[in-house]
């Protein structure tokens, strides 16, 4: 069988974990309650009322502060009678032109491109929602938001800037712009809208009927695959979803294992140069000495900012080092088919993969300095490679983090 048609589905049909692939049968809720797997903890679907109409407005709101982010100055550096001002794409810009383009392209797409594809995005799909007209091509923006969502990375580069500005306290007056104000509003906008989103809105909870369905059973030992577009279960020899016509991948992620430790063993390498070599130089009255991440903290730590300094340790060396150790221990259970702790498991995959971005806070601190600071002879920062390492690895944990599927913690256990 290759299409499941929404004919047989029902709105007490089941739905599956996305954690631990528990399957669970449609009940109606409460406004504002929430559904949790009761084998892991994860949330499985909520109530929230007027979804449609609330995220819409803050989906919209948020876009539009975006763009006002963008096209005004964001922040300024005032020094005597020099006035250095930038935008929120001048870090991601500056670093190409002193010969990190790499690095840049990373800034740039974190910190611009993909934010806006999924603000975007989303009014794409909840406007015409919002008056009665299906959006064309639904599922296709709908996988594209889902998918750049994790790397849309507007809290990060927000405490970026506020490391940035504790450093540069000293050497001169940081003037905010109207972007800077437009970006803090975007930020709780943004929080807002995403609390406000119900899926359900884009495809109505709904799910086949078995006609047995054991109390604690998997949704793969039922039968069925989790379509990852619109959430619902089909045959699992399906090869797309009859819903939302997404190509069905199997069970499991394709080659979960393999692709976790290739990325999880070539990150940690990067790590090494990441915290040996200088992410960058600070240059005052043609003196300066290199500043590796925890140098950097450091100074951050005989400046008096002991907050932001154990913000930065925690971000930029415990979350890497962490989110490695932690992925390599879910490997290395699953691939023994242990049945240890396996909720406690799950839970800790959920945090490491919530918090792996954050340590991108010293690549956007590398790139708001450099822009900022161009006084010529007076001070300068110029990036150091070990922030290209350090982005780099950056990016393959999230990577590893988004390739290991963490059902397969329950599947070896169950096994066994």
């Amino acid at each position: 069988m290759s299409v499941h048609h929404n004919e047989n589905l029902a709105a007490d049909g089941l739905i599956a974990c996305h954690a631990c692939d528990g399957a669970y049968r449609i009940k109606p809720l409460p406004e504002g309650a929430r559904a949790l797997c009761a084998r892991c903890g994860s949330l499985l679907y909520r109530n929230a009322p007027h979804s449609l109409d609330r995220s819409a407005a803050l989906y919209l709101a948020a876009l539009m502060l975006f763009i006002v982010a963008n096209l005004f100055p964001f922040v300024a550096l005032k020094y005597g009678d020099r006035f250095e001002q930038s935008v929120l794409a001048s870090g991601a810009i500056a670093l190409t032109q002193v010969g990190m383009p790499e690095l840049g392209v990373l800034v740039l797409l974190t910190s611009v491109l993909f934010p806006l594809i999924t603000l975007g995005g989303m009014v794409y799909l909840l406007l015409p929602l919002r008056v009665g007209i299906r959006p064309p091509g639904m599922a296709l923006v709908w996988r594209i938001v889902r998918t750049l969502n994790p790397w849309s990375l507007i809290g990060v580069f927000m405490l970026g800037l506020l490391v940035s500005v504790v450093k540069l306290q000293d050497l001169a007056t940081i003037v905010p712009g109207i972007a800077f104000y437009a970006f803090i509003a975007l930020l709780v906008l943004a929080a807002a809208a995403t609390a406000s989103f119900d899926p359900s809105v884009l495809w109505p909870r709904a799910g086949p009927r078995p006609d047995l369905a054991p109390r604690g059973a998997s949704a793969a030992s039922l039968g069925f695959a989790v379509c990852h577009t619109c959430d619902v279960l089909v045959p699992k020899d399906a090869r797309r979803c009859g819903r939302c016509h997404s190509e069905m991948h199997g069970l499991r992620r394709p080659n979960s294992i393999t692709r976790t430790w290739a990325l999880l063993v070539t990150a940690t390498l990067l790590l090494v140069p990441a915290n040996i070599y200088p992410v960058m130089t600070v240059i005052r009255f043609g003196a300066g000495e290199p500043n590796t991440i925890l140098s950097g903290v450091v100074h951050l730590i005989e400046d008096g900012a002991w907050p932001l300094a154990a913000l930065v340790f925690f971000a930029s060396f415990v979350v890497p080092i962490t989110k490695i150790a932690v992925l390599a221990l879910l490997l290395i259970t699953v691939q023994h088919g242990s049945a240890w702790r396996v909720r406690d498991r799950t839970l800790l995959y959920r945090v490491t993969e919530a918090v792996g971005a954050w340590s991108m806070v010293d690549v956007f601190l590398v790139a708001i300095l450099v822009a900022l600071v161009r006084l010529d002879a007076l001070a300068t920062v110029i990036p150091g490679i070990g922030a290209t390492f350090f982005g780099a690895a950056v990016v393959l944990t999230m990577l590893a983090a988004h390739a290991f599927d963490p059902r397969l913690v329950w599947d070896k256990a169950q096994a066994r």
